[in-house]
């Protein structure tokens, strides 16, 4: 089972210097934080729940959307992003590595009591920053050569390999 990451998006957003510094929009911070976590959970090869707030919105019912490797659910009026996250904790198999995303204090002691480690949200920034820098820096490389794994070896070793194989 793929670990999971939940992340109290607006708790995130609120914590994303560049998002303040660049005057974005809530929805073009929603937007560029789920484009980031796809790309994580790509990366890292885990599941995403990206939580966001309806307390002050209208919406009747809580609403789900499926990006990837991300799932991106607005909760419904009167619900807080908290209450469902730890919801979600309470639901996971004890043996599941679950991650909440979050700054907010009470959030934070809430998850540990129920079998899941906290990330603070500058951290979480900060690790997928360094994984798109991995990506880029991959990318960057160029392709392999070839699909073969000994195209990738030094020289060296594929020549002892070749006389290895030839039995010399």
């Amino acid at each position: 089972m793929k670990p999971l990451l939940v992340v109290d998006g607006y708790n995130v957003i609120g914590a994303w210097e560049r998002a303040a510094k660049e005057g974005w929009s809530f929805e073009e911070s929603r937007e560029r934080l789920a484009t980031l976590l796809e790309e994580y959970a790509a990366f890292h090869g885990c599941e995403v729940v990206l939580v966001f707030d309806g307390t002050r919105s209208e919406r009747l019912v809580r609403t789900h959307e499926q990006r990837g490797g991300v799932e991106i659910v607005f909760t419904r009026h009167g619900e807080i992003a908290d209450q469902y996250i730890e919801r979600l904790c309470d639901g996971q198999p004890r043996f599941r590595e679950v991650r909440v995303a979050t700054n907010d204090n009470v959030e934070q002691t809430v998850v540990l009591g129920r079998g899941a480690t906290r990330l603070p949200a500058r951290e979480l920034l900060r690790e997928m920053a360094k994984a798109l820098a991995v990506q880029r820096d991959q990318i960057a490389r160029g392709p392999v050569k070839s699909g073969m794994l000994i195209s990738r070896l030094p020289q060296a070793q594929r020549e002892a390999l070749e006389k290895m194989r030839r039995g010399e």
